[in-house]
């Protein structure tokens, strides 16, 4: 990092709010800071605003050490990353320094600004041909395209981290990076080795922010996580970006939002929250026309199980489709735990051969039949032959729960998603006929 030589020094710190005074015209927001303790180590800050000539800061580590009267340098730019092609199979933190115990990492030639604009709405590509995820749940009843972005919305262990490893393993690309927003430490070796496992890992970068780690660490890492997204967009490749979670970049961004005196509105989230998460989620789609593509597929962990919390409800109307996952279909044993009835893609029916769109509508018609009556058939209140098409409905639900389970080693191409469902439909044609 170049450092102007501009200086200032600690007046205040409260809680982890730090403020320094020094030449406030230098400065802007975005800026980074570096305080020097008396023991001579420094702590890394970040400029979040001002206030009575003062800078606000937040710090990217530990403050112990920091005193009244500490030396701050200030430096002339935001957080910059360089990335290279041999970071894949990589673990890095949001800072981009390597956290697997396999020594350094290679720096590219050209520098990622970590809170890009996206590409400019006029010049992008639209989304591509359909791609192939593996998961047939998915697959048949959300199509994703190329450059799509989903949203996977769940309670707390109801699969989101299966459903993601088996997507990262399955998924028709060239790269995957996945970024642990506020992970739980001890999960993130299991993710790593017994959910993604070798095959997966080779293809991938893993951006890691433990939930204990400051606000502003499981903040960069998702800017972390677009940018290396960005950067193998940039070198002509299909990239699918996985964060888990938003929820969890949403509360990083309100506690940096309250400590910086923001008044709270929804359920406590300052407004920068809503303005902050669609300029992260734009940053992933189609790119530049001839470029490579990001696909987003981004976990939201729904408080309570309601999904029209409020960062639910902000991502459902930026994100280009969404997949529900159900904790009462978790505990009747169906993985992945997917309400297909719920869960849409706004690229459908047009992603979908035509031939098969009538098949998806009859299932879907099956299975909401199926629901509406669920609690009589259980019941045992519904007689037979009362409803030709609840008798149906009932018929093939065996059939379709089995469709819509899959294990986790397993992998079910589109087109044999497709022509499986096709068969388990006609089963039922062929008896009306």
């Amino acid at each position: 990092m170049d450092a102007e030589e501009v200086y200032g020094r600690v007046k205040t710190v409260q809680g982890l709010l730090v403020e320094i005074i020094g030449p406030v015209r230098e400065l802007r927001v975005g800026g980074r800071v570096a305080i020097e303790t008396r023991g001579g180590d420094r702590v890394m800050c970040e400029i979040v605003g001002f206030q009575d000539d003062h800078a606000l800061c937040l710090p990217f580590g530990a403050l112990e050490g920091v005193r009244l009267g500490c030396k701050a340098i200030f430096y002339s730019h935001g957080g910059t990353v360089q990335p290279d092609d041999s970071w894949l199979g990589r673990v890095v933190n949001a800072k981009g320094e390597p956290i697997d115990g396999n020594g350094p990492i290679m720096r590219g030639a050209t520098s990622y600004n970590l809170r890009a604009s996206p590409p400019a709405a006029h010049d992008r590509a639209r989304v591509g041909e359909p791609i192939d995820l593996g998961v047939k749940v998915l697959n048949t009843f959300t199509t994703c395209c190329d450059g799509q972005r989903m949203g996977i919305f769940a309670g707390s262990g109801v699969g989101k981290s299966v459903l993601m490893s088996m997507l990262a393993r399955n998924t028709d690309v060239d790269v995957a990076v996945i970024g642990l927003i506020g992970e739980r430490g001890r999960e993130v070796q299991e993710f790593i080795e017994d959910n993604l496992g070798p095959e997966g890992l080779k293809r991938a970068v893993i951006v890691v922010a433990t939930s204990d780690e400051p606000a502003l660490m499981r903040r960069q890492a998702a800017f972390m996580t677009l940018t290396l997204s960005e950067y193998f967009r940039d070198q002509g490749k299909r990239v699918l970006c996985m964060m888990d979670s938003l929820t969890r970049f949403a509360m990083a961004q309100r506690e940096i939002g309250l400590a910086t005196g923001e008044p709270p509105t929804a359920k406590g989230y300052p407004p920068t929250v809503f303005t902050e998460l669609p300029k992260l989620l734009e940053r992933a789609g189609p790119g530049l026309k001839n470029s490579g593509s990001v696909t987003g597929l981004f976990t939201v962990l729904v408080e309570g199980d309601d999904h029209n919390e409020p960062i639910a409800d902000a991502v459902r109307g930026i994100l280009d489709g969404h997949i529900v996952m159900e904790r009462a279909i978790a505990e009747r044993g169906r993985y992945p735990a997917v309400n297909v009835l719920r869960s849409i893609s706004r690229t459908m029916p047009g992603s979908v051969p035509e031939s098969y769109r009538p098949v998806l509508i009859k299932a879907r018609e099956y299975m909401s039949v199926y629901a509406d009556m669920e609690e009589l058939i259980r019941l045992g209140a519904y007689r037979s032959g009362s409803d030709p098409k609840v008798d149906d409905a009932i018929s093939i639900a065996p059939a379709l729960d089995a469709f819509l389970s899959q294990r986790q080693d397993e992998r079910v191409s589109l087109m044999e998603g497709y022509q499986t469902l096709e068969e388990i439909v006609a089963r039922v044609g062929g008896s009306e006929q």
